[in-house]
């Protein structure tokens, strides 16, 4: 990749991350319910099951995730009967349904016991139908996970597991009270091999506090020493107006515009040297991973979860704040505990908004997902599965906007294909952009694309 300073000042801009299209900004709270039952009934694809636990036993304070931070375990008790509520209020609506993905997310779902967590994956086994096959996956918190807690994980049926990392140096750890000793992810990660889980993947973040060069060099060469299945490099998003917890940054221990650019170089460039794929935005893996496989076989997906080798369009999203799509119909589920809980206590699923999509929708759907997961488009073969007569004439606007990124040599586009080259990779959420017919609307409630 050719790293333009001209071209980042041009093109950084704040854009979606497109885990769906439309986003949950869309969402509303006058979305009917009953096409909840509708779009599963219609589904005709295997689904996925994510389940959000949101407690955290300390506060990160970078975190933009919905959690709740306590040293309460008699809590998660009191919310594992809470899943168990809205397990059997979806239970008539998919009896017949088979799910090839479960996914634990947070919060810090190991926050768990291991008892709870044998209770929690009873649920699912008592209420919905996985494959035998099933990929089983968990967000791993390291300070929260004994060798014991993973052995019973691997015992469970887990065969992923996903650490949260971020970075190794211990004064960047300090100032996003995240402290945790290199020696245990690295304990942790040899004993998730000697276990056999199919995949392991680490979490790191640039742009935190007082990261610089040096240190995250230090941290880059140590991860891939490591050898996880997949990486992930987040670019962290700064919007103190949004997460009080962000306020306890110092903004000037933040490395600058220039030197945050720097560090996702470095992080892309070590990356791919040590031979893993570049899937695209902030993901890599291994060749032989079943996400870099999809994507070379044209069947890697998008979804809430990030990129996916599962259906973007069939997750069922449990507990508080979760979202769900399944057959073009979006739907989250309460933000708050007590709203999620009273409910639940009334035998309604906790379903705070959503959104049905329209034709429209639906087409930019599909357009925006395949850009971005495989940078390339066939617009004949597009026209001919969502009739449309003239894709460039349906897409003027997008056609307009999309002029610059074909200026500066990002995009390659003719009557029959559009192709993002390597570097316009960088650039994939702001060339998705173009298609996005609700961008207008919030747009600053989003993160820049770097």
């Amino acid at each position: 990749m050719q790293w333009d300073l001209k071209l980042i000042t041009k093109y950084n801009i704040n854009g979606p991350r497109y885990t769906s299209y439309p986003t949950a900004l869309a969402l509303n709270e006058n979305f009917d319910k009953t096409l909840i039952s509708q779009a599963i009934a219609n589904s005709s694809q295997d689904l996925s099951l994510y389940i959000h636990i949101p407690f955290c036993h300390k506060l990160c304070y970078y975190c933009g995730c919905n959690k709740v931070v306590t040293l309460h375990q008699h809590k998660a008790d009191t919310y594992l009967e809470g899943l168990a509520r809205e397990m059997a209020l979806y239970s008539p609506l998919l009896k017949n349904k088979k799910f090839q993905q479960l996914h634990f997310g947070g919060g810090t779902p190991t926050f768990l016991t291991e008892v709870q967590l044998s209770r929690l994956m009873d649920l699912i086994h008592q209420y919905f139908n996985l494959h035998n096959t099933a990929e089983i996956s968990i967000e791993i918190d390291p300070r929260s996970c004994s060798d014991n807690k993973l052995r019973h994980l691997r015992q469970l049926g887990f065969n992923r597991v996903s650490y949260g990392v971020q970075d190794l140096d211990e004064k960047v750890q300090i100032a996003i009270n995240r402290v945790q000793d290199t020696e245990l992810i690295c304990h942790l990660v040899e004993l998730s091999k000697k276990l056999g889980f199919d995949s392991i993947n680490l979490d790191l973040i640039y742009g935190l506090p007082f990261q610089h060069p040096e240190s995250f060099a230090h941290t880059l060469e140590k991860i891939i020493e490591l050898s996880p299945d997949r990486i992930s490099l987040f670019s962290y998003a700064h919007l103190p107006e949004r997460f009080a917890s962000q306020r306890k940054l110092d903004n000037d221990s933040l490395p600058d515009a220039k030197m945050k650019l720097q560090l996702q170089q470095m992080g892309i460039n070590a990356f791919v040297d040590a031979s893993y794929q570049f899937i695209g935005m902030d993901h890599f893996a291994k060749p032989n991973d079943a996400l870099a496989e999809a994507q070379q076989n044209g069947k890697l997906q998008r979804n809430f979860q990030g990129y996916t080798t599962a259906g973007q369009d069939a997750l069922i999203g449990l507990g508080v704040s979760s979202i769900s799509q399944v057959d073009g119909v979006l739907w989250q589920n309460s933000k708050t505990l007590p709203e999620y809980y009273n409910a639940i206590s009334r035998s309604h699923l906790p379903v705070e908004r959503g959104f049905s999509l329209g034709s429209d929708d639906k087409l930019r759907a599909a357009l925006i997902s395949q850009l971005i997961c495989h940078f390339e488009l066939d617009i004949k073969a597009f026209e001919k599965r969502w009739g449309i007569v003239d894709f460039w004439h349906y897409f003027a606007d997008a056609c307009q906007q999309l002029q610059p990124f074909i200026e500066d040599g990002l995009v390659n586009a003719t009557e029959k294909h559009i192709h993002i080259n390597q570097n316009g990779r960088l650039w994939v959420r702001s060339i998705c952009a173009c298609f996005d017919a609700y961008l207008t609307q919030g747009q600053q409630r989003y993160s820049k694309v770097l």
